[in-house]
């Protein structure tokens, strides 16, 4: 009788999670729901989703309950790749899914949007040939999972993600990217105007919508969702925050017109071609395609999320408050790349070991066979 009440213990697959959104579903699954939720999380040597087959073997093999795609090649990415990655990928699992009769949750980017505020669901750019590569493939995605919804039955969910941020990103990127510059002082004016919104995405928050999403699927399939903070944030005042939780002097409090910034991102874009000739690879940060989007605002509504079943787990945390934690994570992790070493001391004191490993080697090494060479006995087996 209780084996029989007790549920079956689901198995899912998760695409993308080397990433901070898949990461972070990752860990979310592995330490929250261990007891009912199993999540694998293959590499793209065990699975690449450019390759049909590898899809179908992979998952013919596994047999999950659901699937959730993270994944998505760089911003910067040539059209062939963001093809492959970004829309092929999508189609294909969202087929493969479909065959198994499971549920497939897509992650999809407010690129797909106009600029404008309080954007519904409902809202999306025309496709063109001149959008980016990425956001052409993201919105060809949405559209042909919307497609197979209504033609083939799949069970579909879309999450739209805005400005992402949370810890355990490996790659500065994103957000990070604009908290990066500012932490190494390179961003010596405002690049933007004053009080232009944008929406936050807070990745901590996600897993539980997945999760409540995974449970309601009557409620949540066929859908699209804004996954976004509630109240959106001024570019300008988000920027000088961290500059004061940095206690830094730069960037100065002056608006460079975005025409002054344009010219100058086309030198830069000229100058790196120029440099290649000489053999020197220079490489533009892939942020530079949303550099208008820093003068327009973007802001998503998220009156369709807040309508429905799900309750937000946090609901006072916001990118302002979360940068504090954001703070200490990023600049340790920056420090301990020598990416950044203006704030190693002032923040975090002092590590003897540190010392000792860089000045007094030999005694540590002394110290270490000394003291701390024999096994563990703690994980001896027990005879």
């Amino acid at each position: 009788m209780v084996q029989a009440a007790q549920k079956k213990k689901r198995l899912g697959v998760l695409i993308g999670g080397s990433g901070l959104i898949g990461g972070t579903l990752a860990h979310y699954f592995k330490t929250k729901t261990a007891d009912v939720i199993d999540i694998r999380a293959p590499s793209s040597k065990k699975l690449s989703i450019r390759m049909a087959e590898d899809i179908k073997a992979y998952l013919r093999r596994v047999r999950p309950d659901f699937v959730i795609n993270t994944a998505m090649a760089a911003l910067d990415s040539d059209a062939q790749l963001a093809f492959e990655v970004n829309y092929l990928g999508t189609v294909n699992l969202a087929r493969a899914c479909c065959a198994l009769n499971i549920p497939y949750i897509h992650m999809s980017s407010a690129s797909t949007l106009p600029s404008g505020e309080n954007l519904t669901e409902e809202d999306h750019l025309p496709l063109s040939p001149h959008l980016s590569n990425y956001a052409k493939s993201k919105l060809m995605s949405e559209r042909t999972l919307k497609y197979m919804g209504k033609q083939q039955g799949l069970d579909y969910t879309v999450i739209r993600l805005a400005i992402v941020y949370g810890e355990h990103d490996h790659k500065i990127q994103g957000f990070h990217r604009l908290f990066f510059t500012i932490a190494d002082e390179s961003m010596p004016f405002l690049f933007t105007k004053k009080g232009i919104q944008h929406s936050y995405t807070n990745a901590n928050k996600l897993p539980y919508l997945v999760h409540h999403a995974l449970d309601h699927r009557e409620e949540f399939s066929g859908e699209t969702y804004h996954f976004v903070d509630k109240d959106p944030i001024a570019l300008d005042e988000l920027i000088l925050t961290i500059r004061s939780y940095l206690e830094l002097k730069r960037p100065n409090e002056i608006y460079f017109p975005y025409p002054v910034i344009r010219s100058g991102k086309y030198f830069l874009e000229r100058l790196a071609k120029a440099l290649n000739w000489f053999g020197i690879g220079v490489r533009l940060p892939p942020e530079l395609m949303f550099l208008e989007s820093f003068y327009k605002p973007q802001t998503l509504s998220s009156d369709k999320l807040e309508e429905s079943s799900f309750v937000d787990p946090f609901p006072d945390e916001t990118v302002i408050t979360a940068l504090p934690k954001l703070v200490i994570y990023y600049l340790t992790r920056w420090g301990h790349l020598n990416l950044i070493t203006t704030f190693n001391e002032e923040f975090f004191g002092c590590n003897d070991l540190e010392d000792d490993f860089r000045f007094n080697p030999r005694d540590l090494l002394n110290s270490i066979h000394a003291d701390s060479t024999a096994p563990f006995v703690d994980v001896q087996d027990k005879q």
